[in-house]
């Protein structure tokens, strides 16, 4: 039920032209997985009741999923998504065998119970499937089917990407989330599966196979249920006292780690601490907090982080900064559980608005940061992220058809975005107010990021939009062009959308470090009050070039 559907769109993002090197031809198939199809549209699903037996000996999975749906208008094709290699066995409602056909990696079912608006029904998918190469598996797979040190096997998901459709049927569109869901996993004995909120219990079935029934009380992403698998967990609780009151703390390491992990997960509570200070409550106090080892690096599986950066400071044991602060925490822990508030709670509606995830995330890693060495580290963590922006294609790219940009900006052009939004709101409480405003806003909801956009230029009182508009749909970084001559400083910008007028600190005066002025794509003057005219420059925290354009101003 989470989030309203959205109406069919295949429109381009406003600065897409300026990209002209990305024209990705799109195909029927990502309409279907992108899209607000009429076959998606007149349904909203409530409730999803996942069983899987999940087999690494080998790499199979068969299962089924109870989809329990409120009926928005009557009408009787239903679009259930479920990519190849897996295919459906056979569908029922109200007992009865559904006939069905597939395009690609969507399923169309002929309903024969009329479904009446206002009705709530239950549809139940059985299905199955191996990961084998060469058998439709030519891309990217959701499961890593690994082996611990010792030998024994460890699976984990991770379906971000390719869709939570790669191993589970659903409706695999992110402006509609289920209100809550159970994950039933099955795994051969001895491993252990570990999913998302809490672990109701487990079934020992006879046949050396062993049920973890997992449940999730809110709405959840589907991108963010998971399977997390193996003979080597070791457990251990703690609990965080909060906003929220008590929040309970699970980790799961494997066996040989336990040591280890219980010096590096101490991270948490501070970083709980830091980020409800500023983004407010934890979201999921009902379905708790995990860190839960997998082979693979990390993803920000809601309730149920994986964690993979192997106990090391930084990413992989790097700063991405290049500047050294980024090696006082782990950055899986950190930019991970970023996410419990920037892409679980608040959830972009359409993928190529990821930016409302991982612009964000990466933000409050410079956040993070300031709460523990001080706000200029943290500033400069952000800029120092600079070197890492490509400026290839716009963060934003095409609505309706499950494109995300490949480029990697939306994570370091995006976090700066912020920084520099954060200079011209130019009111730390103000600020704080308006993250911690959009989490209690936009809670366990799904957006667009016209609704981010214009909330944060409300509660700022300034019109934010051609900013937004500069930094997510252009590759264009803002030139602030100028002259001195004499006292004077002549100045205004270049390289910017239409009646771009984003206000800038420079340095006027030797008596203070920077002074604010709002160039416009006019020539505007200012009087300077610099010994010397090399002392001109532009705040760092803005992320813009500054150029010295001698007499051009003249002509």
């Amino acid at each position: 039920m989470r989030g309203a559907p959205l109406v069919l769109c295949l429109m381009l993002s406003p600065g897409a032209a300026s990209a002209a090197q990305e024209l990705p031809v799109f195909t029927r198939a990502d309409t279907l997985r992108g899209s607000n199809t009429p076959q998606r549209a007149w349904w909203d699903v409530t409730f999803y009741d996942l069983h899987a037996n999940v087999a690494p000996s080998d790499s199979a999975v068969t299962g089924f999923n109870a989809i329990t749906y409120d009926v928005l208008a009557p009408v009787q094709d239903m679009q259930i998504d479920l990519q190849t290699p897996l295919d459906m066995d056979s569908v029922l409602q109200d007992g009865e065998h559904l006939t069905f056909s597939r395009d690609g990696n969507a399923f169309f079912v002929a309903l024969r119970a009329p479904q009446r608006a206002g009705e709530r029904r239950t549809l139940t998918v059985f299905y199955h499937g191996t990961y084998r190469a060469g058998e439709g598996t030519s891309g990217p797979t959701p499961f890593i089917w690994a082996v611990d040190s010792l030998g024994a096997a460890w699976v984990a998901t991770s379906d971000e990407a390719i869709g939570a459709s790669s191993w589970w049927p659903l409706k695999d569109y992110p402006a509609d989330e289920p209100d809550s869901q159970r994950i039933a996993l099955t795994v051969p004995d001895p491993m252990i599966a570990v999913s998302n909120g809490r672990l109701r219990g487990t079934t020992s079935n006879g046949d050396s196979t062993t049920t973890y029934e997992w449940f999730v009380g809110k709405p959840i992403n589907s991108y963010d249920v998971a399977v997390n698998a193996a003979a080597n967990y070791v457990h251990w609780s703690d609990a965080y006292q909060g906003e929220g009151g008590t929040l309970t703390l699970d980790f799961w390491p494997l066996s040989y780690h336990r040591d280890t992990a219980k010096v590096q997960f101490r991270q948490v509570q501070p970083m709980l601490a830091c980020f409800e200070h500023w983004f407010g409550p934890y979201p999921w106090y009902e379905d708790g907090y995990k860190l839960i080892e997998t082979s693979y690096l990390g993803m920000e599986h809601q309730s149920g982080i994986a964690y993979g950066n192997r106990y090391l400071q930084g990413y992989r044991g790097k700063d991405l900064s290049g500047t050294g602060i980024g090696m006082q925490w782990d950055f899986i822990i950190v930019h991970e559980s970023a996410h419990e508030w920037w892409g679980n709670n608040i959830s972009a509606k359409d993928h190529t608005e990821m930016w409302l995830h991982e612009s964000f995330a990466m933000y409050a890693e410079g956040l993070y940061t300031e709460c523990q060495q001080g706000k200029e580290a943290g500033e400069r963590y952000l800029v120092g992220l600079r070197a890492r922006i490509k400026n290839d294609v716009p963060i934003v790219g095409h609505y309706g058809v499950n494109h995300t940009p490949r480029s990697q900006d939306r994570y370091y052009k995006g976090s700066n975005m912020l920084l520099t939004i954060r200079q011209v709101v130019d009111n730390d409480s103000t600020w704080r107010s308006l993250l911690r405003g959009l989490n209690q806003t936009f809670r366990h909801q799904t957006v667009s990021g016209r609704q981010v956009e214009d909330y944060i230029s409300r509660q700022a009182g300034v019109d934010l939009s051609r900013i937004f508009a500069q930094y997510l749909t252009t590759t264009w970084v803002p030139v602030l062009e100028y002259k001195i001559a004499g006292k004077t400083l002549t100045y205004r910008w270049s390289n910017v959308v239409p009646e771009f007028d984003m206000p800038v600190r420079v340095t006027l005066t030797d008596k203070q470090p920077y002074t604010r002025i709002r160039p416009t794509v006019a020539w505007q003057t200012a009087k300077l009050h610099l010994k010397h005219p090399e002392g001109f420059r532009v705040d760092e925290r803005f992320y813009v070039t500054a150029k010295n354009v001698g007499d051009a101003a003249s002509r």
